[in-house]
């Protein structure tokens, strides 16, 4: 294994930023410093580039098995790095659904032969396999999906005592989709007896609405305390919500976190009449203050995590009329660099990107040595150039499907570099295929 030295880099880390050197030797970070110097190293010039811990994305959907004209676990790991991050937690709706151990251990399987980044998959939760849910292993698996509201799959837990079940005895961490089934689907039939055919984009965020969120959200909540569990709420797209949680407790000790994806802190519902079904998510795209009250509360740790929904569709399945359109979309490549355009507008810093996507998803799941840039921890770094203006067009998008919701865009800054368990897996457009991944382990 290579031993690099990164040389003149503005280390974002823990909090602060400063020049430093930092030396990768065995897989780890084996030293921090200032003039630095190893006679066997390659040497990187960071020449003032941030460096800091690789992202780790809490919510992916990378579509391998059974959906693989979407993504595969190796397409998709490849636009991981390319956008800094280096660790992911993939999701259960997969073909078919990851509902039993069996399932879940052949998903491992595929992660450890194709992913080029760490790797961590949920158990998956339905109406009737609770039994199988309660086998998982809190220090291998990174926690249990539920699907309380329906989304692409079949995963819907409408169940009220499947919910009090697996609420009352998992000792793991349980993350939810939250959107409440019955008002979605009074809302369908409404917009569809109003307008008929021309149910469009701009209506989803009334069909897949705010009541809905918060009444799952709030459900989600009010389980949780009463049984004490271990609770997770996914994606957060509305004010409303946010009443919802704590920011009066450190991370280490809340039972209760939220997180907010890329999606929902930079577009808001105007953004439909230029890429409609392009960002058609659920939970759908809402207003301007909703979009507002979200980046406050990542900002005053209402908010503990930031992460994609990475979840890419066909282009032809997503210029489907709206019904049958997909939602989500390709993010993992363009995430960083969105939150770094961000910071250029003064709403967020790069301080507060590091904790939200590195530092509190350790911290949150309790990743065993990944997530800071410390002595003795694994190599997962990234380096970002600032003032390195590209622009996003199809020609550049490395996920499988070939488009992104940010074409169009110009970023002022540009992920330059990648490292994976110390390898150097990404560097200035070219990836480096290697079996760098690993499974991601828990200290629990």
């Amino acid at each position: 294994m290579s031993i690099t030295l990164i040389k003149n880099a503005r280390i974002v880390n823990e909090g602060k930023t400063y020049e430093g050197d930092v030396l990768l030797q065995h897989g780890r970070i084996e030293k921090i410093g200032q003039g630095l110097s190893h006679a066997h190293a390659s040497i990187i010039d960071a020449d003032g580039a941030y460096l800091m811990p690789g992202m780790i994305d809490d919510q992916v959907h990378f579509r391998e098995p059974g959906l693989t004209h979407k993504g595969e676990i190796f397409t998709e790991s490849r636009a991981a790095v390319a956008g800094g991050i280096t660790s992911f937690m993939e999701m259960p709706n997969t073909v078919p659904n990851t509902l039993s151990q069996s399932l879940l251990q052949e998903k491992y399987e595929l992660g450890r032969t194709r992913s080029i980044s760490n790797y961590s998959f949920f158990m998956g939760a339905s109406n009737d396999n609770v039994e199988e849910v309660l086998k998982t292993d809190a220090k291998n698996v990174c926690g249990i999906k539920i699907f309380m509201g329906s989304s692409t799959g079949n995963m819907l837990v409408d169940s009220a005592s499947v919910l009090e079940n697996i609420f009352s005895k998992s000792s793991l961490l349980i993350a939810t989709h939250c959107e409440d089934e019955a008002t979605i689907r009074r809302n369908t039939e409404r917009f569809k007896l109003e307008y008929g055919d021309q149910v469009n984009i701009n209506h989803h965020p009334l069909i897949r609405s705010e009541e809905a969120c918060y009444l799952s959200s709030s459900m989600a909540v009010e389980l949780a305390k009463k049984h004490g569990t271990r609770l997770h709420v996914l994606h957060i797209s509305t004010e409303k919500e946010l009443s919802l949680f704590d920011n009066s407790l450190p991370l280490a000790e809340k039972k209760i976190t939220a997180e907010a994806c890329i999606h929902h802190l930079w577009f808001t519902d105007a953004d439909y009449a230029e890429k409609g079904n392009f960002i058609k998510w659920n939970p759908a795209i809402k207003s301007s203050m909703d979009r507002a009250a979200i980046r406050a509360a990542v900002i005053d740790n209402r908010i503990d995590v930031i992460a994609t929904d990475h979840a890419p569709h066909t282009l032809e399945e997503k210029n489907a009329p709206y019904f049958q359109a997909p939602s989500g979309g390709p993010l993992v490549q363009h995430a960083l660099t969105a939150l770094f355009e961000l910071c250029d507008q003064g709403i967020f810093t790069p301080e507060l990107i590091v904790q939200k996507y590195s530092h509190s998803v350790a911290d949150l799941f309790r990743i065993h040595e990944r997530g800071y840039l410390r002595e003795g921890y694994h190599a997962d770094l990234t380096l970002v150039s600032p003032n390195h203006p590209w622009t996003v067009d199809r020609s550049n998008v490395m996920a499988k499907c070939g488009w992104s919701p940010f074409e169009g865009q110009t970023f002022r800054h540009r992920v330059t570099h990648t490292w994976v368990n110390g390898n150097l897996v990404y560097e200035n457009g070219k990836i480096h295929e290697i079996g760098s991944g690993s499974r991601i382990t828990f200290d629990r």
